[in-house]
């Protein structure tokens, strides 16, 4: 795979050779991975990403890398605990006492009968999904209103983000 082109390493890999390069280059330096007798970290993490982006079982991954299953298995695994300790290096909260999470909440609201439909929740409720961003002092700093009671957080995320003054 050293010498595959870019395109061949992201139908295998899902990840270019770049974001690839990075990849080990972490694992080797903040997990303290390094190369067994024999397999290196690169092939390693091939086959480990190959395992991710394709869904397939050990088998495969003897087969197209002439590995036992037991080599497969362990490296697999060493490169799983690799990446969760790359947690802390990786996931960064933006501020200190920042909760890191954004939702919304329903607020019930009278509506004429005819828009009743439009604002009716999951649960049979007429409300309006609500998305208040709070900073740290926990004021509110942006309000999004007037979304349907059906909408999910994602489509109500995506339209404030989309906003000339949105956030």
């Amino acid at each position: 795979m050293i010498h595959e082109s870019d395109l061949v390493y992201c139908q295998s890999t899902r990840m270019d050779m770049r974001t690839f390069a990075i990849l080990c280059h972490l694992l080797r330096t903040v997990s303290d991975l390094s190369s067994t007798e024999i397999v290196d970290v690169e092939e390693m993490v091939t086959m480990f990403l190959h395992i991710l982006a394709h869904d397939v079982k050990n088998h495969v991954i003897q087969r197209k890398f002439v590995r036992s299953g037991e080599t497969v298995s362990r490296h697999f695994n060493l490169i799983l605990l690799a990446v969760v300790r790359l947690y802390e290096e990786l996931i960064k909260r933006p501020v200190s006492n920042c909760l890191g999470t954004l939702d919304g909440t329903y607020i019930k609201v009278n509506v004429p009968a005819a828009d009743r439909p439009t604002f009716r929740t999951r649960k049979g409720e007429i409300a309006t999904n609500v998305l208040g961003v709070c900073d740290r002092l926990a004021n509110f700093v942006y309000v999004l209103v007037g979304w349907e009671g059906f909408a999910t957080d994602s489509q109500i995320l995506r339209d404030a983000l989309a906003r000339a003054n949105g956030l």
